[in-house]
């Protein structure tokens, strides 16, 4: 599993060339309070059963919170054949680096 800062993500977004799928693996109601454009919300207590709807040959950039729950992903999807990369300190330092309209919560 590879990590980014949120800064390293921006650059990457603004390249068309890059094809990530955005997993956000927190709970609907945060989700619901900000997330990142484009990105598919499974929540991780339900990844297992959801796994089948990632593409494989994608990388898959995985974030939450603070980056802890994103980190557990990352490492089950590897296991599972996935490329992953973990947004360091997730959506929190997003929204502070990056994102300042972005609520906090």
């Amino acid at each position: 599993m590879r990590h980014w800062t949120p800064h390293e993500l921006a650059l990457q977004l603004t390249n068309s060339s890059v094809s990530l799928q955005i997993l956000d693996v927190r709970e609907s109601w945060e989700y619901d309070i900000a997330h990142l454009k484009g990105s598919t919300l499974i929540p991780l207590g339900k990844l297992a059963q959801k796994m089948d709807e990632l593409d494989k040959t994608r990388d898959v950039l995985i974030l939450c919170h603070h980056g802890i729950r994103s980190a557990h992903a990352g490492l089950f999807l590897e296991h599972h054949g996935f490329h992953t990369i973990n947004l360091t300190g997730g959506i929190e330092r997003w929204a502070r680096d990056i994102d300042h309209t972005m609520p906090l919560y």
